[in-house]
């Protein structure tokens, strides 16, 4: 866990409606204790899982701290992670993760009896492991990357209505000397919605010029996406950042962004640009209105350009095509 990561100052407040559900804030990251061991540390976790309004749900890290979605999971690799989780809802749920390694005990789906029954308590065990070689000139991929967990077990044997209602967040597996972000953003688009809400009640992910910006983009539901970030660029790798002067990966601003995937970058905010209120969206276009948000760049000093307050406003103040059909939907 590297509590590290995320600069936790706070902000002045901006102009915002009233969202129907609890969200994760920048900076969200578990409370642990770690025990060194060969290889790496093992972390332990407590999650709560809880109902939340509008019939969603969620993981917390501590008793009424449930929120959409939940905290953002960090491991390096070699590291292994004990996460008990405490069910405190009246349904059957579970925690599924990709990317890492785990043994059927700890699959978190029904087919394998690794769900969490209503008012129970089960620990996960999820390893991590660096790349090495294997037959030939072969390499097995190590777990490094942007990855996620969600339920597999509320509604159905695949959790279809946990995802649906909330029950997902971020999980990040670095590899020794990875540089560390200042702020972390996950954002999730959940069929016609993003962390389960529509705009203009979409997160206003806040942050200072210069700073460096982790996003998560995770997808889950039944629809096809791509994610796009107004006026930045990464590259199209493991980071989001070049290595060298002869690193091969691709600039992109706009990546496909379906149910089941993942991907992470890093970014400097502003670079280049300036300050100022900048979209992202969903640039499927029929998707674009409802699927909207904004990623707002301070000044250094925190203060708001003008020019970025008269943006937050319009948004607030403008129709967003599909708003009221989706208003309240829970995936």
């Amino acid at each position: 866990m590297l509590a590290g990561a995320v600069a936790g100052a706070a902000f002045p407040a901006v102009a915002t409606t009233a969202a129907s559900v609890p969200t994760a804030t920048a900076g969200t990251v578990p409370r642990t204790s770690g025990t060194a061991r060969a290889g790496g540390t093992t972390h332990q976790v407590t999650i709560y899982a809880e109902a939340l309004p509008n019939g969603l749900y969620g993981y917390g890290l501590a008793p009424g701290e449930a929120t959409v979605p939940g905290p953002i999971l960090e491991m390096i690799e070699g590291d292994t992670m004990e996460i008990t989780l405490v069910n405190t809802t009246d349904q059957r749920l579970s925690i599924h993760p990709h990317g890492v390694d785990y043994d059927v005990h700890s699959d978190g789906s029904p087919l394998n009896a690794s769900a969490t029954e209503a008012g129970q308590t089960r620990t996960y065990v999820w390893h991590t492991r660096e790349k090495a070689p294997s037959t030939g000139r072969m390499w097995l991929p190590g777990s490094a990357g942007y990855w996620h967990y969600h339920d597999h077990a509320l509604g159905s044997d695949h959790g279809t209505d946990g995802i649906a209602k909330g029950l997902y967040g971020a999980l990040i597996v670095r590899r020794k000397g990875d540089v560390l972000p200042d702020r972390q953003f996950t954002v999730v688009f959940n069929d016609m919605t993003i962390n389960n809400l529509t705009a203009p009640d979409t997160p206003i992910f806040d942050c200072r010029l210069g700073e460096r910006v982790e996003f998560i983009a995770i997808g889950h539901g039944n629809m096809e996406h791509t994610f796009h970030l107004h006026a930045h660029r990464w590259a199209d790798n493991r980071t989001g950042m070049l290595e060298g002067p002869n690193d091969p990966s691709p600039a992109v601003d706009n990546k496909d962004l379906n149910p089941g995937s993942s991907f992470g970058f890093q970014v400097l905010a502003g670079e280049g640009v300036g300050p100022g209120a900048w979209m992202y969206h969903c640039h499927v276009q029929f998707h674009s209105d409802p699927m909207s948000g904004i990623f707002l760049v301070r000044n250094e000093d925190g203060t708001i350009p003008d020019h970025a307050q008269e943006a937050i406003d319009y948004f607030h103040g403008h129709h967003h095509g599909g708003h009221d059909e989706h208003e309240g939907h829970g995936g």
